[in-house]
This record gives structure tokens, sequence and C-alpha cells, in this order.
């Protein structure tokens, strides 16, 4: 599977929950870090399937991805253990360590398998 192919509805994700977390909290926090991780996190997906069009890896894109996703899996993880909330802290924590060893695998088997040529 591609990091693109998981990335980019990750970052829709986090853009719609920053979003939603600013319409009923009012909460300019999780707007910026929702919003601006997820846009970072789509940007990074797109960069990455363009990349992929071409034939080739992109390591700029994956290792953005792997730093996003691990910050995130931290910060999130330190307010679940202060709040005990599994909605949205401990759910973002959740998908963000999965997220982080997925791109430490595509990391460690040298990115996005580029199909060869049909001859």
């Amino acid at each position: 599977m591609h990091d693109f192919c998981f990335t980019i509805p990750y970052g829709l994700i986090l853009i719609g929950g920053g979003i939603v977390g600013f319409a009923k909290k009012g909460s300019t926090a999780s707007l910026a870090g929702g919003v601006g991780t997820g846009l970072l996190l789509v940007l990074a997906g797109y960069l990455s399937l363009k990349a992929f069009e071409k034939k080739k890896n992109s390591y700029f894109a994956i290792v953005i991805e792997t730093v996003c996703a691990a910050v995130l899996t931290v910060v999130m993880a330190q307010r679940y253990m202060e709040t005990s909330k599994i909605m949205p802290a401990g759910i973002v924590a959740g998908i963000s360590a999965l997220m982080t060893g997925f791109y430490l695998y595509k990391i460690a088997t040298g990115g996005n398998h580029i199909p060869a040529k049909a001859e």
C-alpha cells in the first residue's frame, strides 16, 4: 500500500476534527493544530502521489508524514493521559501511532513500491 493512500484521508480527518473542535468548543488550538497538521499531511501526500506518478519515491514527503504523525502521537497521548478523554485525544493518539508505524515501515522498506515497466 502506498503512503499517500492513507496520508491524504488522515490529513482530511485531522482538518475536519480541527474544524469541528473549533465549532463546538471555540478551540483555536484545535483549529490551528488540526487544520495546520492536516494541511501539511495532505500536501505531503500530494507530493508523494505526484512522485509516484513519475515512478519515483518522495522521501521528503515520507519524512514529513512520519514527523507529523509522531508529534501528534506524543502530544495527543499526553493530553489523553491528563484528561482520560477518548475523544479526541485517545482516538487521534491511536490513529497517529498506527500511522507512525506505517510510515516507519515505508521508510524501512524503501518507500513506495514502484511497479516495473511492462514490456
